[in-house]
């Protein structure tokens, strides 16, 4: 009998090594699976899958995620407004989560000897899946062709053409990763430090110009419409801001980060829908929250991302934070106009019935309405009082 080896495939250029190491090279009864976390439509899901069966594979099984991940981890990123350095929104990184989570349950259930997956020895995604494995499906054997033999792409393709297997070599030179919270790039100029990727190497190419206004509706913090378009699921209506301001080429960058291992990477991506999102539900925070409110989840939310980045989804601290952030979306409710351009966006304003900005209030730089000039002279002597004790003692003892 066989053993069993269950690889988590995304029928690119690592996953497709694995299959034809793993079976005709150890021997093993390989069963793939595609965990789909909204980056495939119905083709492209068929394709990976014919590609599993004709390198050979004993089973083949597509799960889909993309709900599950988007309540477990997506809702979080964005009641966060989490942007590792300020840059990427957690494209891969999140998505990783779900996947290594299915991968591990999958196992289980098939009662699998071994798991495989096609993580290099040089990034992030190799502690990610073998620390969820290593908790889910512990003393389970752990198997990684492309980390341990240190295979370039140029080796990998060599391999496979050896092996008869046909696919598009070419576009196996760059690295994709798609997923419904954005798709990442990486190839040879992502390995220096400077370089851009060409506009071919893009998966969604620029096809629109001039202006259009977007408006999005959230509700308690939730995305439930745009134009006035109701969606059943805030995946929906991600997938459909993804689908009209991808085009115009938005949210395409090169994020340069940390990885968990200390060294530094760089990565291509584009995430036209996960950026206009979060950057729309951020500023109708900006409007409703109160500015400790503001300042506490920056800080509880930044530390939420980067813990998710290095893999540790199931540190039960992860609950108490989404916990938190759940509480602080209560009135985040209303409406975030947003104007798309090539290569770029503009949040307009928005509208809510919780506006702190109220004009009943007073008008900023204007007018004040509910306090007096006396208020705010009396206000600025008790608010700056113990400074000035602090430095009239110092300026005594200094005589």
């Amino acid at each position: 009998m066989k053993k069993k080896v269950v690889l988590a495939f995304s029928g690119g250029l690592d996953t497709s090594y694995c299959v034809k190491y793993l079976s005709e090279d150890l021997g093993y009864e390989v069963h793939t699976l595609t965990v789909n976390t909204g980056g495939f439509d119905q083709a492209e899901i068929k394709a990976i899958e014919d590609r599993a069966k004709s390198l050979g594979v004993a089973s083949h099984k597509t799960v889909d995620e993309t709900r599950n991940y988007y309540d477990k981890v997506i809702r979080f990123l964005i009641y966060g407004n989490v942007l590792k350095n300020n840059t990427y929104p957690l494209s891969v990184s999140a998505e990783r989560m779900s996947q290594a989570l299915a991968t591990a349950n999958y196992a289980g259930a098939l009662k699998a000897d071994a798991v495989a997956h096609g993580s290099t020895g040089a990034g992030n995604d190799q502690v990610r899946f073998d620390m969820i494995l290593n908790i889910l499906v512990p003393g389970i054997e752990i198997i990684t062709p492309i980390r341990d033999m240190k295979l370039s792409r140029e080796e990998e393709i060599s391999y496979l053409k050896s092996k008869g297997v046909q696919m598009n070599f070419d576009k196996a030179m760059y690295s994709i990763n798609k997923g419904i919270w954005g798709t990442s790039v990486g190839g040879k100029e992502t390995l220096k430090s400077l370089g851009m990727l060409p506009e071919e190497a893009w998966p969604t190419q620029v096809t629109k110009n001039g202006t259009e206004t977007l408006k999005l509706k959230f509700e308690k913090g939730e995305l439930l419409e745009v134009n006035d378009k109701k969606f059943a699921h805030p995946t929906e209506a991600i997938q459909y801001i993804q689908s009209i301001a991808g085009p115009y080429g938005i949210g395409r960058d090169v994020h340069v980060g940390d990885t968990i291992i200390g060294i530094k990477g760089r990565v291509g991506f584009e995430a036209a829908a996960p950026m206009v999102v979060i950057k729309a539900h951020h500023a109708l925070e900006k409007h409703v929250l109160t500015k400790w409110q503001l300042s506490w989840k920056d800080q509880l939310a930044q530390f939420y991302g980067n813990w998710l980045h290095e893999g540790q989804y199931l540190d039960p601290v992860m609950r108490d934070i989404e916990a938190f952030l759940t509480n602080t979306q209560q009135h985040v409710t209303g409406e975030v106009h947003v104007q798309l351009h090539p290569y770029r966006f503009q949040v307009l304003g928005i509208e809510s019935g919780y506006d702190l900005m109220s004009s009943k209030f007073g008008k900023y730089g204007e007018m004040n309405l509910g306090w007096s000039g006396d208020d705010v002279k009396g206000f600025s002597k008790i608010f700056g009082n113990q400074t000035m004790i602090y430095n009239q003692v110092k300026a005594e003892k200094e005589k």
